[in-house]
């Protein structure tokens, strides 16, 4: 027997908070992999707003409401060109049970019509969170570029406005940035390959994009990018095996994240120890894992590549934080 629209209301009020858990296991869980394999994302994720749960049912005009509205959760996956879409897919594929994928990127039924490149995911949510009856709880997951992703957010803050239908010309305006997406898309995926010809000029920024994923499931903290490039510039002369490089890291910071998050805690950029001092700047950077795991691994290499190229003491500082001497 379906629930009624206030009956699913208040069983999604209920279950929210398991629903947001359920999502937040999930980004931290597609983070994890994306480091282990190397593919450079941004990934976030919510359960859906109480107020728009009701409103989507008013919108599409839903019988049944708790079943039919499926993305009580949403996560969105952002990669940086439309070459990562097709690894993106993958991955998602690897690590969560997919009941549906929806995939319009190479829909040209119409050649003279352009479209929005729709690539959504219907799966279930990592982690143990069900609703009360047993059944694991799903979620939407929305893959797309960095470039559709700027046109998707301000396509639906103009064209999507409840009872209102917008001015053709403005439609037709938006959707013919369409074509200017895919220029893009196309362009940076041509730079990206051309730029994989010379390893040696993207090694510091491919370890900066590996260490963010990892470091955004400790702490939503921003940093600075021109420092970690200064010392991921050093740190990648320690490193041999880069292309593997992603999953060993990962494994470590999984293996010592408790510490990790302690040592965040103590010195980080709220912490006393960085107030009083104005010391300890690496703690709160993403290069930071990476110095704990060779300070772990390879120390005396570590120091030794460290000396001459970057102040003595923020290294030291960091072997402080991390209980060893160098």
């Amino acid at each position: 027997m379906p629930l009624t629209v206030e009956e699913a209301f208040q069983r999604y009020q209920q279950e929210h908070p398991r629903i947001e858990a359920a999502a937040n296991a999930t980004k931290t869980h597609l983070d994890n992999r994306a480091a282990r394999k190397g593919i450079t994302c941004q990934v976030s994720a919510r359960a859906k707003e109480l107020s728009s749960f009701n409103t989507k049912v008013y919108r599409k005009g839903y019988t049944d409401p708790w079943t039919q509205i499926t993305d009580k959760a949403g996560v969105r996956l952002v990669v940086p060109h439309r070459g990562l879409l097709g690894p993106a897919l993958e991955l998602v594929k690897e690590s969560l049970d997919v009941i549906e994928v929806q995939d319009y990127r190479d829909n040209h039924d119409d050649e003279y019509r352009l479209s929005y490149p729709r690539l959504h995911v219907q799966a279930v949510m990592f982690g143990a969170e069900k609703d009360p009856d047993g059944v694991p709880y799903q979620c939407e997951i929305q893959l797309r570029t960095e470039a559709v992703d700027l046109w998707s957010r301000m396509s639906h803050r103009l064209l999507y406005k409840p009872g209102v239908t917008p001015p053709p010309d403005v439609s037709r305006s938006l959707y013919r940035l369409i074509a200017l997406v895919e220029l893009y898309d196309l362009e940076v995926e041509r730079g990206v390959e051309a730029m994989a010809q010379h390893p040696e000029l993207v090694r510091s920024n491919l370890l900066l994009d590996m260490t963010e994923q990892v470091y955004r499931t400790l702490t939503d903290h921003p940093y600075s990018r021109d420092l970690s490039q200064d010392v991921l510039d050093v740190l990648a002369q320690t490193i041999d095996d880069a292309d593997t490089y992603g999953e060993r890291l990962a494994d470590f910071v999984e293996g010592h994240r408790k510490r990790i998050q302690r040592a965040y805690a103590d010195y980080g950029p709220t912490s006393d120890h960085f107030l009083k001092h104005g010391r300890y700047m690496l703690a709160s950077q993403p290069e930071s894992l990476i110095i704990f795991e060779r300070l772990t691994n390879a120390r005396f290499r570590l120091k030794g590549t460290w000396d001459g190229q970057l102040p003595e003491t923020m290294l030291t500082d960091m072997a402080e934080i991390w209980g060893v001497a160098l």
